[in-house]
């Protein structure tokens, strides 16, 4: 790595099933992105890709790969020639990929065919900054990649080849203004009625101290209507917590396991991709919903994304 970038980290499904540990899930934060990132290039094994935070690294590949940047829209380029996003490319051996700014979003990956062949640790290998399991990389840092048999769509080569058709980013990177939808948490009914109107039809920003284990929410300070006595309970992803401050803090990809705090909701799991990929200065609203319509939503997405995997596998075998 020649690079760093602003925050890179290698990232994959993380580790759940591990949290009576003490070990949070971690992985990707933006998942559809990551899973399609990895699908371009043929992986289908959940290999770990390399997330970039806001501005990319530059990489100089000692081996020819083939690899897709999905997420953020992003600079990239090889030389003076630039690498499409939501594509596969082929680079030749030597190359130096560069990667620049995010011009929308705060989050991109960058797969690689056999993936990026660290060392696992308990199943995974992500990196949980906040565990400190694993660390964001650095300049001079060298990542093996896996094997894998050449990519039929794509036959070794000695310049940069791109394939003819991409990804239409939209269904999975929809950048467009929408509340989040938020259930009640175990602890909403505790917010005075001002906090409950706010919380569901106010607007907050996204704190500059916004990281992979929480997005911090700045606005109109929530209350609760009388003082409470917590014990610390179960957290994940997408728990929306109350601090005295009154500000909010939904916990994301690096989540605790256990929090004390007043948990006022919970984001619905299809929109954390969305949170994700909001960047400090954004504004952030929050919607009602229940449970069915959650659970609802999250197939369908589900149903989507897997149809969108199995037709890319189909492509990249046949070379069509």
């Amino acid at each position: 790595m020649l690079k760093p970038g602003l925050l890179s980290s290698l990232q994959d499904a993380g580790r759940p099933g591990q949290a009576a540990l003490g070990v949070g899930r971690a992985g990707a934060m933006d998942m559809p992105a990551w899973r399609l990132a990895n699908a371009l290039v043929g992986n289908r094994h959940g290999e770990a890709a390399l997330e970039c935070t806001l501005a990319g690294p530059s990489l100089r590949f000692e081996q020819p790969a083939v690899i897709a940047v999905t997420g953020a829209a992003i600079a990239a380029q090889v030389g003076s020639r630039a690498i499409p996003p939501w594509t596969t490319c082929l680079l030749p051996a030597g190359s130096v990929l560069q990667l620049g700014g995010m011009r929308q979003g705060c989050r991109s990956y960058l797969a690689v065919r056999g993936g990026f062949d660290v060392p696992p640790l308990l199943g995974s290998r992500s990196s949980d900054l906040h565990a400190r399991i694993g660390r964001a990389l650095q300049a001079g840092d060298v990542l093996p990649l896996g094997a894998a048999p050449p990519l039929r769509a794509l036959p070794p080569g000695h310049d940069v080849r791109v394939l003819g058709w991409g990804l239409d980013p939209q269904p999975w990177f929809d950048f467009a203004y929408r509340p989040l939808a938020l259930l009640h948490g175990s602890h909403w009914a505790a917010l005075d009625s001002a906090s409950q109107r706010h919380l569901y039809g106010g607007r907050f920003i996204l704190s500059k101290d916004s990281n992979r284990t929480a997005a911090r929410l700045d606005g109109l300070a929530l209350r609760v209507a009388e003082p409470l006595e917590l014990v610390s309970e179960a957290v994940l992803p997408g728990t929306l917590q109350l601090p005295p401050s009154g500000q909010p803090i939904a916990l994301q990809a690096e989540a605790p396991v256990t929090g004390g705090y007043p948990r006022i909701g919970q984001l619905a799991a299809v929109d954390l991709p969305r949170l994700a990929q909001l960047r400090p200065g954004d504004t952030v609203c929050f919607r009602e919903t229940g449970m069915d319509e959650a659970l609802a939503r999250l197939a369908a997405h589900r149903q989507r994304l897997a149809r969108m995997l199995d037709a890319i596998a189909q492509r990249l075998e046949t070379g069509a």
